[in-house]
């Protein structure tokens, strides 16, 4: 699924505060927190889409994941 670029620009913008967090081991301030909400609400966002393309193959490695466990 190729992303739009507006999309592609949000994922760029917010990437940086996943690692930042990642390397602190806690969220550390306020804006943090809100940019990972962001950045949550994009995920699922690029989640439904995929979805709705692929539904098959996203319950396959849903179930694969549960398998996994």
């Amino acid at each position: 699924m190729k992303l739009d670029a507006a999309t592609f620009r949000q994922l760029r913008r917010l990437a940086p505060v996943l690692d930042d967090i990642l390397n602190a081991g806690e969220v550390e301030y306020a804006d943090q927190a809100v940019n990972l909400t962001a950045l949550a609400t994009l995920c699922s966002q690029l989640f439904d889409a995929y979805r709705h393309l692929h539904p098959n193959d996203t319950e396959q490695a849903r179930l694969d994941a549960l398998e996994s466990r």
